[in-house]
């Protein structure tokens, strides 16, 4: 384990300003929280944070992020609360440690949907502070570069986490040597089998070429050197993921692939970089296809750098990338540029990016996808995150950033979801293509659109970016939609004239409410789209008319329960409840009990005797007491529509015991009916049926005395 002044040392070489005692503090501090705690290798569990803490010193960041590094795990693991922890180190420190928990605590290689939700806490958890992100990366390379001491089936499952989040995630925010190790360490796990058959090739491959990878640094020294440009000169093998993703992605064996050797020239100046270009493609043949400008074309994480391919020494292929030492840095750690730190002071790296625009970027259209289709969120997440970019140019010059394997189709939603959605053609270049062309970097792009354009289903196959995937899905929804509401309308239709009712938007928006959708429109959609069958809807609005009429003696009678031997009750006058209500009892004098409904406004009387309350309820079954219920109905003031609503009242098997008006006007009329029902579900029954006439404005309930005595 990495002694406390080791790493003070470490920091110090880079932040000669370090709070030291802040960071011995903390070592400290975490050391006495993971007293006697071990990982799986047996070691103190205390090596993990100091190892973490390490990893971000090697990057050059800031004195919080180190403490945190240190401080981790403390909340997780021990009995440190963050309250404790901001009070001995500070609000930011506790905060940052809190983003660090929470994230551990997500289950990111779990089910679909529940992935989905944890990359929208992973995304709001980078946009408060980047440095969360950081630490945990830092977390999870120390985890897998130790991961052999942890049974078979974690490594399995932290490897394919590592290689679907972890180290794309590192890659997208410039961290590329990270990716390129947690991808090796994972491939060493997941494919152990290919992973030593190409490290074998590479090692017969390094006695049969000798010392290639010096020559060639040499190589190009001289050229640059004779070119008079200042310039640093690294080589190195490609990491054997890396070789085996080529392998899969060109379908080639490891022996016809080019560029499994990497060089960089890294230059004093931007004019030395393109410079030393013209004098590699002058010394030797450059690949056709695989040039990148990235300089002019910056990626969205600062990343700048030339990429280029030539057939060096002994028709070698290699890989080049040329920068200079500004973006060599931000190339190095990415994104964590912002926090660095260069001889006591943050570094001001004119190419380093702000994190909070970069995320914003990042994220860009996401809000297209509806919160409850989590797995189009994750695909679409996935697709922004983690993917390589290509650079196009509108008619005006303006740069667009793809994802490699990009289309027109996601050219013109790029520029506008309008755009992409009346699409009709493309000329890349100025010559017509076939919207399933895959773009490369540096063409010009012109959209052409059509007014009444849709976005066709088959373009879901041929987009890539989840941007354009989650627009065109969206807009087919909209077309099947209306589709479904036009075939829903002629569904209703026929399965209420089965029973001799219209489906008019009154009847329809009455069956939505009582079957618990938002609208009218829903309901029509999911009779179209079969969900909901004329049945359902005709059981809605009048179950009366497909009741069984089978006897139903057998069932047992409604009865309330909760009285005590020698008790009597009888219905409140006042609010005379019915069966399936919930119910109160208030005794009377001698053993009697009056029961009311729960809503009784006279049970305030009873408010200061509550030795009086007795709790009471029905019993499920039938029952042959009738009750006189009072409706008082707001109707259109037009010939036969108080005689419909008799008819709709006799067809729920309801009898209409007396009526009067209360109300009348030139155009509607209120008028009370008293009808008599057996319970509370079929008031609800009568209900339903009278508010879904187009004539009825509203229906408003009141009870009375009860016609025959109480249970």
């Amino acid at each position: 384990m990495i002694d406390v002044e080791t790493l003070v040392d470490h920091v110090r070489e880079y932040n000669p300003k370090t709070n030291a005692d802040l960071i011995r503090r903390a070592y400290a501090y975490g050391m006495k929280m993971h007293e006697g705690q071990k990982r799986h290798s047996g070691e103190p569990y205390f090596t993990h944070p100091v190892a973490v803490a390490d990893i971000m010193a090697e990057q050059k960041l800031d004195d919080a992020t180190i403490v945190t590094a240190l401080l981790h795990d403390t909340v997780e693991d021990t009995k440190l609360t963050h309250q404790m922890l901001a009070a001995e180190f500070g609000e930011e420190i506790s905060q940052l440690v809190d983003g660090v928990t929470k994230l551990t605590n997500l289950e990111l290689s779990s089910k679909q949907t529940k992935q989905a939700e944890n990359f929208r806490k992973l995304l709001l958890a980078m946009s408060k502070d980047l440095r969360v992100i950081l630490v945990k990366l830092g977390d999870r390379l120390h985890n897998m570069r130790t991961i052999k001491h942890m049974p078979e089936h974690k490594q399995v499952q932290k490897s394919h986490e590592t290689m679907d989040v972890f180290a794309p995630l590192a890659g997208r925010m410039g961290m590329q040597w990270m990716r390129d190790e947690l991808e090796d360490l994972c491939f060493k796990v997941l494919n152990p089998e290919a992973r030593s058959s190409i490290m074998r090739r590479f090692i017969t491959m390094r006695d049969k070429s000798d010392d290639l990878i010096p020559r060639i640094i040499k190589d190009i020294h001289i050229l640059v050197d004779a070119n008079n440009i200042e310039a640093t000169i690294t080589g190195r093998e490609k990491k054997p993921y890396s070789i085996w993703r080529k392998m899969e992605e060109k379908q080639q064996s490891f022996s016809r692939l080019s560029d499994i050797y990497g060089f960089r020239i890294i230059t004093e100046t931007e004019q030395d970089a393109y410079a030393a270009l013209g004098a590699v493609h002058q010394r030797w043949t450059c690949v056709p296809g695989r040039f990148k400008d990235y300089i002019s074309a910056p990626k969205s994480n600062g990343y700048r750098s030339i990429h280029t391919s030539v057939a060096g020494r002994d028709g070698k292929l290699v890989e080049i990338q040329i920068r200079t030492k500004e973006m060599h840095e931000v190339a190095e750690v990415g994104v964590a540029a912002h926090w660095a730190y260069k001889d006591g002071k943050r570094t001001h790296n004119r190419f380093s990016v702000d994190p909070l625009e970069w995320l914003s970027k990042l994220t860009d259209g996401f809000g297209n996808v509806d919160d409850e289709d989590h797995e189009e969120f994750l695909e679409n997440v996935k697709l922004e995150m983690f993917s390589d970019q290509v650079f196009c140019f509108t008619p005006k010059g303006d740069v667009i950033k793809l994802p490699r394997g990009a289309t027109p189709i996601d050219f013109a939603f790029a520029i506008h979801t309008r755009i992409g959605s009346a699409c009709v053609g493309a000329k890349v270049d100025g010559s017509r293509v076939p919207l399933w062309t895959r773009l490369r970097n540096g063409q010009s792009v012109e959209i052409q659109t059509a007014v009444a354009q849709r976005p066709q289903a088959t373009w879901i196959d041929i987009v890539k970016t989840g941007r354009a995937k989650s627009a065109i899905r969206k807009a087919l929804r909209e077309d099947h939609q209306v589709g479904y509401r036009k075939l829903g309308q002629e569904l209703a239709r026929v399965a209420l004239e089965h029973v001799g009712k219209s489906a008019s938007p009154k009847a329809l928006e009455t069956a939505a409410r009582k079957m618990g959708l938002k609208d009218r429109d829903e309901l029509l959609a999911q009779i179209g789209s079969a969900e909901i069958t004329g049945v359902d809807l005709v059981r809605a609005l009048y179950p009366a008319l497909l009741q069984d009429q089978a006897d139903q003696a057998d069932t047992p009678l409604a009865k309330i329960v909760g009285l005590s031997a020698g008790q009597y009750v009888q219905g409140a006058n006042c609010c005379q409840p019915l069966p399936g209500e919930r119910i109160v009892g208030i005794t009377t004098r001698g053993t009697g009990v009056e029961v009311h409904s729960i809503h009784c406004e006279k049970l305030v009387d009873y408010e200061d005797q509550t030795e009086r309350w007795i709790d009471l309820n029905w019993t499920q079954g039938r029952t042959e007491t009738v009750h006189i219920v009072t409706l008082e109905v707001t109707m259109a003031n037009y010939t036969g529509v108080l005689g419909r609503i008799c008819i709709l009242i006799s067809e729920q098997e309801a009898n209409i015991a007396d009526m009067h008006f209360s109300d009348r006007k030139q155009d509607y009329f209120r008028i009370a009916i008293d009808i008599e029902v057996r319970d509370v579900k079929h008031l609800a029954n009568v209900i339903t049926a009278v508010e879904a006439d187009s004539d009825v404005a509203g229906v408003v309930q009141s009870r009375r005395s009860s016609v025959s005595n109480a249970q």
